[in-house]
């Protein structure tokens, strides 16, 4: 058996293991570490889910997700009940500024705007609405502040990759300009490239992360 063959077969049984995910009509292929996946979910969670379970695998060095989201007709909802439910969910979510974030929906399509301070609450503004019942699909448009005081910012980010266990300090590189940080190097899976990208999403004065790390 091929090492892409292997590799298909790991991500199938790993989106079998995860429960949050119907995998019967999801496809994978793999070729040279890239794996794509194909056909469809019955809500954008899923499609979310199936994403972060492929990336789990080891072996992955780059995902392309085709899956569509089919709804089952029972379950469809309008933009108004979609857009009046995501305004709900924000407004309880701790993790998201009150006022901060504005919804459009089109077609099921949720379209997220505005500004807040940090990166991870623009990922909570995303995670509250993802699971809507009738969301197709998320576009997170949320911009962060930008900060006055970025000169250590590259240094503060160099610091914390290295106290993670996953990183050799040789092996990332991370420059930095302004707000806009990049981060070039290899990792040794998915999940750490994430994890990179993550970390330097927390540092205080990030505005955006160009995460071009390669999975060796």
């Amino acid at each position: 058996m091929s090492h892409d063959d292997k590799l298909q077969k790991a991500v199938l049984a790993e989106l079998s293991w995860e429960p949050s995910i119907t995998a019967a009509h999801i496809g994978v292929t793999a070729d040279h570490g890239t794996v794509t996946l194909t056909g469809h979910v019955e809500s954008y969670g899923q499609k979310h889910a199936a994403e972060m379970a492929t990336g789990r695998v080891k072996g992955v060095k780059a995902i392309a997700e085709e899956i569509e989201v089919r709804l089952p007709f029972e379950i469809k909802r309008d933009d108004a009940d979609i857009a009046t439910a995501a305004v709900d969910r924000l407004a309880w979510d701790t993790g998201t500024p009150r006022n901060a974030v504005k919804v459009k929906v089109e077609k099921g399509w949720l379209t997220l705007t505005g500004e807040v301070d940090w990166h991870f609450q623009k990922e909570a503004a995303e995670r509250e609405v993802r699971n809507l019942m009738g969301v197709l699909g998320v576009s997170n448009n949320i911009s962060i502040k930008p900060h006055v005081d970025t000169v250590n910012l590259r240094d503060d980010i160099q610091d914390a990759l290295h106290r993670s266990i996953f990183f050799q300090p040789e092996n990332v590189h991370v420059s930095a300009e302004g707000g806009r940080i990049k981060l070039t190097g290899t990792v040794g899976s998915w999940q750490e490239r994430r994890t990179a990208g993550s970390t330097a999403w927390a540092a205080r004065g990030a505005t955006s992360v160009e995460n071009d790390l390669i999975v060796a």
